[in-house]
């Protein structure tokens, strides 16, 4: 896979954007419901896919997830650092990189309507809340400590609160991401036009 200047500067937003979505928290902390922060990584995750593509964009969250691990407070809360490895809610940091390539590999794969970028953002949530939250209770079960009486169902019973947010940023993000492509593509055309 080539990469053109755009193509890395794009990424380089995308990730940029993930640390500013998953900050969300630093200034509304209630928005943390059972460990998990409800954040807009989500919804770039599902973006950095539509406009990205699907290697690009699964590309994009691996760099976002290798920058956090390594310590630049780029994770929920400012985090940072190999010890996020560990915690029970890094499953969903490492679904946003499956998130990224689902929506954009579908999206490659069928017609260039917005039905289709939307229902790709939507395959592209529930791979990051199935993978998120199994990710998420396998950690309370066998390493981390879970809160007393912790169930399957209660993991699942925590994510019924940003599910509603997360499902409407998902369609807007396959409507807005369909207008996006085309722009970019308008301008792209536009440039090779005026070099040739």
């Amino acid at each position: 896979m080539k990469l053109r200047t755009i193509d890395l500067t794009l990424a380089a937003m995308f990730v940029a954007l993930m640390a500013v979505g998953a900050n969300i928290t630093a200034i509304a902390p209630f928005m943390v419901v059972g460990g998990v922060p409800i954040t807009l990584q989500t919804f770039f995750a599902i973006l950095a896919g539509v406009v990205l593509g699907s290697r690009l964009g699964a590309i994009a969250m691996m760099v976002y997830a290798f920058v956090g691990l390594v310590g630049v407070p780029v994770f929920a809360q400012f985090g940072g650092g190999l010890g996020h490895f560990l915690r029970p809610t890094f499953g969903f940091i490492v679904s946003y990189v499956f998130t990224a390539y689902a929506t954009g590999y579908i999206i490659e794969k069928m017609k260039n309507t917005v039905r289709v970028y939307a229902f790709a953002a939507l395959i592209g949530m529930a791979i990051n809340y199935v993978f998120g939250t199994n990710w998420m209770y396998a950690a309370y079960k066998i390493w981390a400590s879970a809160p007393d009486g912790f169930t399957y169902k209660m993991a699942w019973l925590w994510m019924v609160v940003p599910l509603p947010k997360d499902i409407i940023l998902a369609v807007f993000a396959g409507v807005m991401g369909h207008r996006l492509k085309r722009t970019l593509n308008r301008s792209q055309t536009s440039n090779v036009r005026k070099v040739s």
